[in-house]
């Protein structure tokens, strides 16, 4: 039968889906996992400082999170609607969701903060989104500043008291519709702690878009096509990774996002080569790793392309026991959840 949607399935009790981040980011939980024999151990995030050394490099994904969710009405008709946006093609031109979807047709004139900005409908897309051109008297980067909302998932019920604890310490270049997770949990001090530990941090940029949260509607998993998300690696970021490679050490990533980044640019011979571009890569069990030693990540929604992504890393049995584990060990799980260091 090969690969089944249902083959990543698992059971969660809803109240471990954790609805606020930790009081204080490094202090969430850390599962470590072995993948050579399924060995686990259960530490606190600052700890991960124990599991690293030199010449291993540390890969974070730069990018930040934007305001990309914008609250508004139909110029016709008053009725709500609700547009999340994915990815620019222009400066005012954006792939966007929207909700009610099937309401929202090309030709349809949408209207933000009474005036403020308004939308026109211009396509729909092959994934089920919407081509949308804005226009305002303002820049429309003033425009979301003024407007826009964290795009937090369905799954957290409330807005965070603090929107930066929805993004990473090291967040640098606007660009996401969703954060990369797996690096919320680190402090600045623990990250020159790794440092002064003589591990190298290197930094590169995946934009978070429709490809990483987008769920996975066909049974026989190889059907699906996952949504180019843009990308960046330079020529320094390159060169620092395979050289510590070149010298023993292991490339540890910090999430999905970044480890999609360098398996897209990354040779057969393991070698990262420097690239910007779009990159639709879909990892799930049966891929060969080509750049990724290590990998830290969270506790991620059934059936999704990410548990999919970490089950080609450790193997499929290997994390769905762990993560029986977790749930019997009450760790959080999902974006403000707990952690995994897979080694």
């Amino acid at each position: 039968m090969g690969l089944q949607l249902s083959d990543f399935d698992y059971e969660l009790p809803p109240e471990l889906i954790a609805q606020d981040p930790a009081p204080r980011r490094d202090e969430s939980r850390l599962m470590v996992l072995f993948r050579q024999d399924g060995r686990m151990e259960h530490r606190l995030f600052k700890d991960i400082v124990e599991y690293l050394s030199p010449p291993d490099v540390l890969v974070i994904n730069e990018t930040r999170v934007i305001p990309a969710r914008l609250m508004g009405r139909r110029a016709q008709g008053g009725a709500e609607v609700e547009v999340l946006l994915l990815r620019p093609l222009e400066e005012r031109r954006w792939e966007a969701l929207v909700r009610p979807g099937r309401r929202l047709k090309p030709g349809v004139r949408l209207i933000f903060g009474e005036g403020l900005a308004e939308g026109l409908i211009e396509d729909v897309t092959a994934a089920g989104g919407r081509i949308i051109s804005f226009s305002s008297a303002l820049p429309f980067a003033e425009v979301l500043a003024r407007l826009g909302r964290m795009p937090l998932p369905p799954y957290i019920k409330k807005y965070p008291d603090d929107p930066e604890r929805y993004q990473t310490v090291y967040a640098r270049q606007e660009g996401s519709a969703a954060a990369p997770t797996a690096g919320l949990h680190f402090t600045r001090e623990l990250l020159d702690k790794i440092e002064a530990r003589g591990v190298q941090l290197v930094r590169v940029l995946l934009h978070v878009g429709l490809g990483t949260f987008r769920p996975v509607r066909v049974e026989d998993i190889t059907r699906h096509h996952m949504h180019a998300e843009y990308y960046e690696v330079t020529e320094e970021a390159a060169r620092t990774i395979n050289a510590a490679r070149a010298r023993g050490g292991r490339v540890v990533a910090v999430g999905t996002t970044t480890t999609r980044c360098l398996e897209t640019v990354a040779g057969e011979d393991g070698q990262v080569r420097a690239g910007a571009g779009w990159t639709d890569i879909f990892i799930y069990p049966g891929y060969r790793f080509k750049a990724v030693d290590a990998l830290v990540t969270n506790f991620h929604l059934p059936r999704s392309t990410l548990l999919m992504m970490v089950s080609a890393f450790a193997g499929r049995e290997k994390i769905l026991h762990a993560y029986r584990t977790a749930v019997e060990m009450r760790y959080r799980f999902f974006s403000f959840g707990d952690a995994m260091l897979i080694i």
